[in-house]
C-alpha cells in the first residue's frame, strides 16, 4: 500500500542517497535566502501518477516548499502541459528536483503503459470472435511481482492510475502454486488436485488459491482441487479458448506469458477474466518530465 509513511521513507532514503553530505553545487553557487518558482512540465503525453510523491520529495527537503498540483493522478496530460508549480528556496528546490522527477517520471511511465494495455483489452469487444468474461464486466489488465526492489508500492499504485488492477502484492497475500511447487509435491506423491486440497486445509477461509497450468490436461485436476483462479501460462489463442470453455466459470481464468500490446485484444477476446502483464513494471520507459524555471 502506498501510504504516507511509505512515501516519506522512500523519498528520504532517495534524498540521502543523492546528497548524503549536502548539495555542494547549490551551497557554493546559490545564496540561502534566494527564493524562486518553477513548473513541472510534460515533454510528452501520458497519464499522471505520483503527484503526492512529487510533493513529498520537496517537503522532505524543506517543509516550507509549496507545491500546487494542476492535475490529479489518473488524469491524462498533453505534451507541454503544466502539471504542478513549486515555490520556495532555490537551493532546496534544486537539491530535491531530481528525486522528485525520478519518482514522477517512472510512475507516469507505468500508468501510461498500463492505460495503453487497458485500451487494447477493451478493443477486443470490437472483434468478431469476442467472448465476454464470466467474472468481470471486461477483461482486467493486472501487474505481477516483477517490480523494482523497494519500489513495489509505487509501481503497483501507478498501475491502478492507468486503469489496471493489482495482482497479489507479495508472497504473503495469496497462494500461487506454480510448476516448481507441483514438482516438489509430486516427489511426495501428491498430485495437483491433492495439493490444492492440502493447501486449503492449512490456510484461512479468506485466502485465495491460484494454480498455474501449462497445458489443457492439467485444468481438470485444478478444478477438482477447488482452485479459485487458474492461470493459463503461455497458451496459444486456440488453447486459451479451450481452457476458458473447460473452466466454464468455475474459477477465475488468468492468461499470462508473452503479453504484448499487439496480442492483448486477441487474448481478451477469448473470454479470459484477467491478463497479467509483467512488462508494466519490468520493461517500462519513464515519461519525460522537466522542471522549468520561471
Amino acid at each position: 500500500m502506498l501510504t504516507r509513511q511509505v512515501i516519506r521513507t522512500a523519498v528520504e532514503a532517495a534524498l540521502e542517497e543523492d546528497a548524503p553530505n549536502g548539495d555542494i553545487t547549490c551551497e557554493t553557487t546559490i545564496p540561502a535566502e534566494v527564493h524562486g518558482t518553477a513548473r513541472l512540465v510534460s515533454r510528452q503525453e501520458g497519464v499522471m501518477s505520483g503527484i503526492a510523491v512529487f510533493e513529498a520529495a520537496f517537503a522532505a527537503q524543506n517543509p516550507t516548499i509549496r507545491v500546487l498540483a494542476t492535475i490529479k493522478d489518473g488524469e491524462r496530460f498533453e505534451a507541454g502541459q503544466t502539471l504542478a508549480e513549486v515555490e520556495g528556496s532555490v537551493r532546496d528546490l534544486l537539491t530535491a528536483e531530481r528525486v522528485a522527477l525520478n519518482f514522477a517520471q517512472r510512475m507516469c511511465g507505468i500508468a501510461t503503459m498500463t492505460a495503453a494495455f487497458v485500451k487494447a483489452a477493451d478493443e477486443a469487444v470490437e472483434t468478431t470472435d469476442y467472448r465476454k468474461p464470466r467474472t468481470y464486466a471486461r477483461t482486467r489488465i493486472v501487474d505481477t511481482r516483477k517490480t523494482t526492489p523497494g519500489l513495489r508500492p509505487f509501481e503497483k499504485y501507478a498501475v491502478t492510475c492507468g486503469g489496471g488492477h493489482n495482482h497479489r502484492y507479495g508472497l504473503s497475500d495469496a497462494v500461487m502454486v506454480k510448476d516448481n511447487h507441483l514438482a516438489a509435491l509430486a516427489e511426495q506423491g501428491i498430485d495437483m488436485a491433492g495439493a490444492i486440497r492440502h493447501i486449503r486445509e492449512q490456510v484461512g477461509h479468506t485466502t485465495h488459491i491460484e494454480v498455474e497450468v501449462d497445458r489443457l490436461e492439467q485444468i481438470k485436476a485444478a478444478l477438482e482441487g477447488g482452485a479459485d483462479t487458474i492461470m493459463l501460462d503461455n497458451f496459444s489463442l486456440e488453447d486459451t479458448r479451450k481452457g476458458v470453455d473447460l473452466i466454464a466459470g468455475n474459477a477465475i481464468v488468468e492468461a499470462s506469458g508473452n503479453m504484448t500490446l499487439e496480442r492483448i485484444p486477441q487474448v481478451a477476446a477469448t473470454g479470459v477474466d484477467v491478463i497479467s502483464v509483467g512488462a508494466l513494471t519490468h520493461s517500462v520507459s519513464s515519461i519525460d518530465l522537466g522542471l522549468d524555471w520561471n
